[in-house]
Parts: structure tokens; sequence; C-alpha cells
């Protein structure tokens, strides 16, 4: 079973930034595609970005292109999502997501692409 910990949700004001973390402890470094869902209340879990094996190809929603950036550090198993000027629609609790042997970043966006998510971490941004 793999484990995925997200990190550094938290309260903000909008226009703020935050980053956000999700380490794999104890997985070699070939961790595929990665990818940063997130669930609003009372709404059903939407992708927000992905990035390949190697950090070369990544893809975003619309509603974090241009904001958001993920990346990921191999060598220490982690992927990121930097999220700038956030505003109060980004409220969520954000997911980390660990594609499957087989995913593409071409489908990244379909959760039937992933096949170990975290617990999440909690986004909140006031007005």
């Amino acid at each position: 079973q793999v484990q995925l910990v997200e990190s550094g949700g938290g309260l903000v004001q909008a226009g703020a930034s935050l980053r956000l973390s999700c380490a794999i402890p104890g997985r070699t470094p070939d961790l595929g595609l990665m990818g940063w869902f997130r669930q609003a209340l009372g709404k059903e879990r939407e992708f927000v970005a992905a990035i390949d094996g190697i950090g070369i190809s990544t893809s975003y929603a619309d509603s974090a292109r241009g904001r958001f950036t993920i990346s990921r550090d191999n060598a220490k198993n982690t992927v990121y999502l930097q999220m700038n000027r956030l505003i109060p629609e980004d409220t969520a609790t954000y997911y980390c997501a660990q594609g499957k042997s087989t995913a593409s970043i071409i489908y990244a966006a379909k959760d039937a692409m992933y096949d170990y998510w975290g617990h999440g971490t909690q986004v909140t941004v006031s007005s």
C-alpha cells in the first residue's frame, strides 16, 4: 500500500499564496504521473494539475492555469503545488494522487488514472 502525505494547507486571505506538498515516504524516485485534485464542500472532486514522471510535461485545469504551478523533486519523493493569487473559490480539500503505471499525462484529468490517494489538506481562502 502506497501512502501519500499532503501538507501545507491553511487559512489565508484572498490574494495570498500557499505551497502544498505531497510526500511519498519510502518510495523510490520513479513516481510516474502525479496529480492534484480538490473537493469543495458539497461539490464533486475536480482535477487541478498533474505532472509526468520526470517533471517535463504538466497539465492544468482552466481554473488553475496561470495561478498554480505543479512541480516535483524525485530525489525527495515529493510533489508540490504552488498556488498564487488565491481566491475564495479555491477553498477545498486538496488531494494528491499517484497515477497508475499505465497513466498518461494526456488523461491526467481523469481520476480513474490514479490508484493511490492521500487524505487531503484543507485550504480555506477568505475574502
